[in-house]
């Protein structure tokens, strides 16, 4: 039998982790990141990520994508030759897909809602 969790109540909640971008992938700022999990699972993790204005490149394994919803600030999200991006702002909802190289540009502090599913 499975059973319906409120994220955040219970389960698997976990302190809030401070983390910044590897030197080897920032690309301006030095945005301190904070994170904290609300629910997590082998194949699943979710919870709210706080960042700094800053820029960092990503590279999503062919098996990992990302969720999520802007609470507070703006994001973009530039594909891996920079001639394009998504902004995303609060009230909106983003797709990180598997596979996906580019930079991740916070432009105003943001707040997060995140679901990393892994397969």
């Amino acid at each position: 039998m499975s059973s319906i969790w409120l994220a955040g109540h219970g389960l698997t909640q976990s302190e809030t982790i401070i983390d910044y971008p590897r030197p080897d992938r920032l690309v301006a700022g030095n945005p301190k990141r904070s994170t904290q999990s609300l629910y997590d699972h082998p194949n699943m993790n979710c919870g709210i990520w706080e960042c700094e204005v800053g820029a960092w490149n990503i590279v999503f394994a062919e098996n990992k994508q990302e969720f999520f919803t802007v609470i507070e600030g703006t994001v973009r999200l530039h594909d891996a030759n920079k001639k394009s991006y998504v902004e995303i702002k609060a009230g909106d909802a983003g797709i990180i897909p598997p596979g996906f190289v580019g930079t991740f540009e916070v432009v105003e502090a943001v707040k997060k809602y995140f679901v990393v599913v892994e397969a």
